[in-house]
């Protein structure tokens, strides 16, 4: 019998039926358990202990470093770690993290209030991005082009806005129009692709639909994912990277990383690698 994977998700996305469909090839097999029915706590975790590895896909905010956590204190291995989801998860500890180890990061301002908010105008030129310290696939991202539509726009965050919600981060625009994302599978950058913003959407981003195009091998990206990895561990990341005049530079982290448009951009066969990298960790 094949070694037992559990995929941790909301719901079954065409990842993840990939990589069920793609698992028996490599003597695996792969079950969906719905993360919102997990109930965790008991030290020895019923739930999931017939699973040689839990592989966390919770597209939530915060979820998956939860469940993640619960099931490494319970003896079972996740993939990715509960301390990398937590960092992923949260873009002000993966970027102090990072920056620490010396890995270049876009340069920011933590937000917190109306008094952050002004600071970071001061100390930051215009345009600016706005975006909350818990999100992804480019929501809640604000572009701020000129300071007499800021105060309205912190309006929003400030009014409408949980205290989760308003936590945020102020970064320079850097107006490229595009945005690169590596694919990692262990510590290996599998796939490499440019995102570019279409129509009058200025946000590079794959979830967003943008235009995309294969990147060749390119050492300085390899040697910006491996800084990466050497920090969060091994694991399935999606690196999302920046160009600046001085280099490369991170601007998120993805624990639970869609792959259909990189996959299709490039022509690699993804759900083979992470069953290839199962196999090589299962050993």
């Amino acid at each position: 019998m094949g070694k037992k994977i559990a995929i941790v998700a909301d719901r079954i996305g065409w990842e993840e039926r990939q990589l069920i469909h793609t698992a028996p090839n490599s003597g695996l097999d792969i079950e969906w358990i719905n993360d919102e029915s997990l109930c965790l706590g008991d030290p020895d975790a019923p739930q999931l202990g017939d699973y040689d590895v839990v592989l966390i896909r919770s597209r939530s905010y915060t979820r998956g470093g939860l469940l993640a956590t619960q099931a490494e204190a319970s003896g079972i291995r996740t993939l990715n770690s509960a301390a990398a989801i937590q960092a992923c998860e949260n873009k002000l500890t993966l970027r102090t993290v990072l920056r620490n180890a010396d890995v270049p990061v876009t340069q920011f301002r933590l937000v917190l209030s109306r008094q952050d908010f002004d600071k970071a105008l001061e100390e930051l030129p215009l345009p600016l991005v706005l975006k909350p310290v818990f999100g992804g696939m480019g929501k809640r991202v604000a572009l701020i082009r000129d300071a007499d539509t800021a105060q309205s726009l912190y309006d929003y965050v400030e009014d409408l806005g949980h205290g989760f919600e308003q936590a945020c981060l102020v970064e320079p625009f850097l107006d490229s129009g595009t945005s690169i994302r590596c694919f990692v599978v262990g510590r290996e950058l599998v796939a490499a692709a440019e995102f570019q913003s279409a129509g009058s959407d200025w946000r590079s981003n794959a979830a967003l639909g943008n235009r995309n195009r294969a990147l060749d091998h390119d050492p300085a990206l390899a040697k910006i994912v491996d800084s990466v990895v050497n920090e969060l561990g091994e694991g399935i990341y999606g690196i999302d990277l920046f160009s600046t005049p001085e280099g490369h530079v991170v601007n998120e982290v993805n624990h639970a990383p869609a792959f259909k448009t990189i996959a299709q951009a490039t022509g690699v066969d993804i759900p083979s690698a992470i069953s290839r990298y199962l196999q090589e960790i299962l050993a």
